[in-house]
């Protein structure tokens, strides 16, 4: 189901646990399987429960509990935005606004043509870097003021397929 260089990841990761206790690399390994892929199908959960030797529910339970994993399809380029308190007050709102009305879409919807979509985040742990986003969970864009957004989105957009 994944490519040789995944089940290498998967090996690297397991590696780094006593015999035995392969399944606590199962976050990292949903991780790298949603890389490979844009996001977890339930063929893709049960593929790692099985190549990590535990129960199809138990990695289920792991990839429903964290915001961090994808269930359905989303965009090549998810945008995570802040709008906890400390960010809301610092700009995250006006932020999201301001991305709703550049992309022509609301949280949890992706553009027409699959390369972007909208969520609403909890607390990045940034707030002095109000307004926060999150780029495909692993670049943190900070200070996002609607110059910066435009960069982005046009940075993102220059990238090839």
């Amino acid at each position: 189901m994944f490519d040789a260089e995944t089940l290498q990841r998967f090996d690297r990761e397991i590696a780094k646990y006593p015999a035995g206790q392969q399944r606590s690399a199962v976050m990292a390994c949903l991780a790298l399987a949603q890389r490979e892929t844009g996001w977890l199908s339930p063929e893709a959960i049960e593929f790692v429960a099985g190549y990590l030797g535990m129960p199809p529910i138990a990695a289920h339970e792991v990839a429903t509990f964290y915001n961090m994993f994808e269930l359905a399809p989303v965009g090549r380029h998810k945008i995570v935005v802040c709008t906890n308190l400390p960010c809301a007050l610092s700009g995250g709102v006006h932020a999201a606004e301001y991305l709703k009305e550049k992309l022509g879409i609301d949280f949890g919807e992706t553009t027409p043509d699959g390369k972007f979509t909208l969520k609403e985040g909890e607390c990045m742990g940034a707030c002095g870097d109000a307004p926060v986003l999150l780029h495909n969970n692993h670049r943190m864009c900070c200070c996002m003021t609607r110059e910066k957004i435009d960069r982005m989105l046009a940075e993102l957009e220059a990238q090839p397929q």
